[in-house]
């Protein structure tokens, strides 16, 4: 039962709210060091070097934090998922054309620890069938995929048919009522990152129809209908814990090593955004971060100046004719040190709000029945989103 690490991680995310809920653009300064005064000096110190060291150990970094924040040791604990017992299933030749390299070996990562259970298979959300063709292939059953653009339901049938395997593409919305038709009860339904309440859907449809298993690895979690997340089990809509789109969005800011010239590009287009915030606070007298729409990547080739010019159009916002814009790029610059390192703290508790997100689906599954297995099914570098949530009806 994951019930007791639904509500340990629970506790722990509610007592630390205040290190990873918020949005850390529109972080004052101020008022952390005010409440922090020796974690926010810790953080101010960190040259580049050693703050990318923390970003690739999140280890040592919850074991500096602790000095502040004693729950992220135990936050890290509760988070440690072991991998799934996993067994090699090498589809035929020709299985994998057209499919790309990485996604290839996801795929065979995810088949490779999935239970044999001699039943036909649901591929929710299919794209062009890819994690279908290798069930199909390695299990020799049959394979029903589900995907809402016809053009590539057209294309998965193309070649299935060519490679010889049993799949029947089916084109339908999985949020349309027509589409819970294609959940039976002697069925193994999958969905191998399947967005927000795509894959939501699915676990509530097989729960509603006592599907016999279901298997899925959770992606964007951000990306669903209402305006904030809304708790799959019974445990979960007992939380005090209120996630907005944004806190949703936290578990998928994985760390990813940059070239130069990635990271340059960042550094302009971060702080050129903040330093045009830092203005418009100055001249509008509010507290508050307005938001800016995305841009081309050449605006920023136009200076500072031309991007205040450009987001102020946007914003309706009057810019006056005497400015000193060299002030206000040194503020969007200062602050975005300063917003780097607040990023930096919330990496610690990414991982935990995931398996928050995961234990309430896991929860869910319980409540209606299921015998529940979490663990991994690859390694991070292969995708950061390597967690499956498989279930089984008990008899």
């Amino acid at each position: 039962m994951y019930s007791e690490q639904f509500s340990h991680l629970d506790r722990l995310l509610a007592e630390t709210r205040e290190f990873w809920q918020f949005m850390p653009f529109s972080a004052d300064y101020a008022n952390w060091e005010a409440q922090y005064p020796e974690l926010c000096q810790w953080l101010m110190g960190l040259d580049e070097h050693a703050l990318a060291g923390y970003l690739a150990d999140t280890e040592a970094l919850a074991d500096k934090l602790s000095q502040w924040i004693p729950q992220v040791v135990d936050l890290q604990a509760a988070s440690q998922l072991t991998m799934l017992e996993k067994v090699d299933r090498l589809p035929p030749r020709g299985i994998d054309t057209g499919i790309p390299g990485r996604k290839w070996q996801q795929l065979l990562a995810f088949n490779g620890v999935m239970p044999q259970l001699g039943l036909p298979w649901l591929e929710w959300c299919s794209g062009k069938g890819y994690l279908g063709r290798v069930l199909s292939a390695t299990h020799q059953t049959p394979v029903t995929s589900l995907e809402w653009q016809q053009a590539l339901c057209d294309d998965g049938a193309v070649a299935a048919k060519r490679l010889g395997l049993p799949m029947t593409f089916v084109q339908g919305d999985a949020f349309a009522e027509e589409s819970s038709a294609y959940i039976v009860s002697r069925q193994h339904a999958v969905a191998l990152h399947a967005c927000g309440d795509l894959h939501v859907s699915l676990l509530k449809q097989v729960a509603a129809k006592q599907g016999q298993a279901v298997s899925i690895s959770p992606c964007c979690y951000h990306l669903i209908r209402d305006k904030e997340y809304q708790p799959m089990s019974a445990l979960g809509q007992q939380s005090v814990l209120r996630l907005s789109k944004l806190d949703l969005k936290l578990p998928l800011q994985e760390t990813v090593t940059a070239g130069n010239r990635v990271r340059n590009l960042r550094f302009v287009e971060v702080s050129y955004r903040l330093g045009f915030d830092s203005l418009q606070r100055d001249l509008l007298g509010e507290e508050r971060y307005l938001p800016v729409p995305n841009c081309q990547k050449a605006l920023f080739n136009d200076g500072f100046e031309g991007f205040c010019r450009w987001a102020a159009e946007k914003k309706g916002i009057t810019l006056p004719q005497s400015l000193d814009y060299r002030y206000w790029q040194q503020c969007g610059e200062q602050r975005y040190h300063w917003v780097e390192r607040l990023e930096l703290l919330r990496q610690v508790f990414r991982r935990p709000l995931e398996m928050w997100l995961v234990y309430d689906r896991a929860c869910f599954l319980e409540d209606a029945g299921y015998a529940v297995t979490v663990g991994t099914f690859c390694d991070k570098p292969m995708t950061p989103r390597n967690i499956m949530i498989h279930a089984e009806r008990k008899q």
